[in-house]
């Protein structure tokens, strides 16, 4: 049990560093390729467990994401296993968001049938024909 509890607050201390690096990476306008400064008031995200029972994101479990931006943001997440993409899902997070049952995140696929897999969410939105990314937060899935 105590084991569980200490993953679970490594988890949670993990995901609050990762949004801190976010929002200090957006502050100071990216930090290389096809990053575009970020808007002044630019805001965070945060991954959201929504049926873990040991704080952790598991295959088969949902997730779902927070996020402070205020500009129409979205959330692109990818996950691979072994360098193998099997996972690939967008969606807004806004109010009036046309298709919001999206929001929420399955973590499994027809490719992705079973076990751990790397995933990297990346925060963006649309400026006019531009996609301004604003950070990353890559996580563990475990099986």
């Amino acid at each position: 049990m105590l084991v569980k509890h200490t993953l679970a607050l490594a988890l949670a201390l993990f995901l609050s560093l990762s949004a801190l690096s976010v929002v200090a990476d957006a502050a100071k306008g990216g930090g290389g390729g096809g990053r575009k400064p970020a808007p002044s008031g630019s805001g965070s995200f945060s991954l959201v467990l929504l049926n873990s029972t040991d704080g952790l994101p598991h295959w088969g479990q949902q997730v779902t994401f927070t996020t402070t931006v205020t500009t129409n943001p979205h959330v692109s997440l990818k996950c691979s296993q072994n360098g193998v993409l099997v996972y690939n899902a967008d969606a807004g997070y806004f109010a009036g968001y046309p298709w919001p049952w999206e929001q929420t995140m399955t973590l499994a696929s027809g490719a992705w049938t079973g076990g751990g897999a790397d995933c990297v969410a990346t925060l963006y939105y649309f400026s006019s024909t531009k996609t301004v990314v604003l950070g990353t937060n890559s996580f563990p899935v475990y099986p």
